[in-house]
């Protein structure tokens, strides 16, 4: 599962997607930035329901997110750092709490490089919203596909008290000119999120932006001091 954001927290309901894959859920607020833009128009039921996810979806050796999904968001930076910088802060997810502070603790199930069917169990807190409780969102992703340097997906359920959410995360990755262009569509279902879409969707889409903003800024820093 994948990404899960609001103005004072970010969620990363992965499937790490959501989920953060599924997910992403921030417990501070974050630091002023200018919000990732949708890469592409909204279409009517995303209008309806809050979300944003245009025609061709994000995919990753073919696979991307589940197409039907009420609750799914779509967004891209541009990173002006390397692409090995960035994939490495990506994919070494036993590191993501040194530059996500909304990620308590990441495990990894298996050794090794991030491959197909690896697999971590990450947490953070969720502060309640309407329709859903305050608590701890456990998460488990796995990776489906992933191809170096490229592309990841990955899949997972994020539990917590009286919550369910099945996510599903892609990532692509694509040299532009100025760097990077990190590109992440995110999908989360289950009974709690498909009760309330349209806050489903602002916090997907909060969550998903701030992932890019803390990668991006996590990025470049790196790239940064080593430049010099």
């Amino acid at each position: 599962m994948t990404g899960t954001r609001t103005t004072g927290f970010r969620a990363a309901l992965f499937t790490v997607p959501v989920v953060l894959g599924l997910l992403g859920t921030a417990a501070a607020p974050a630091a002023p930035a200018a919000p990732a833009a949708p890469v592409g128009a909204v279409d009517s039921r995303a209008a309806r329901t809050g979300g944003s996810h245009p025609g061709a979806p994000l995919t990753c050796r073919g696979e991307g997110v589940v197409p039907d999904a009420l609750v799914r968001h779509r967004t891209e930076v541009v990173i002006d750092a390397p692409l090995r910088t960035i994939w490495k802060l990506q994919t070494d997810v036993e590191r993501w709490p040194s530059w996500q502070a909304p990620v308590e603790s990441v495990e990894r199930l298996d050794r090794g490089p991030l491959r197909r069917g690896s697999a971590f169990r990450w947490a953070m807190p969720i502060p309640p919203v309407p329709s859903i409780p305050a608590t701890r969102l456990d998460i488990t992703s796995t990776v489906r596909q992933i191809a170096p340097h490229s592309c990841i997906r990955w899949t997972g359920p994020a539990t917590g008290e009286g919550l369910r959410i099945e996510g599903v995360h892609v990532w692509t990755f694509t040299k532009v000119r100025g760097g990077v262009r990190v590109s992440t569509e995110e999908t989360h279902t289950g009974p709690q999120v498909e009760a309330d879409v349209p806050t489903a969707n602002a916090l997907l889409r909060g969550g998903l932006e701030g992932w890019l903003r803390d990668l991006k800024s996590a990025a470049e820093a790196r790239a940064h001091d080593r430049s010099r």
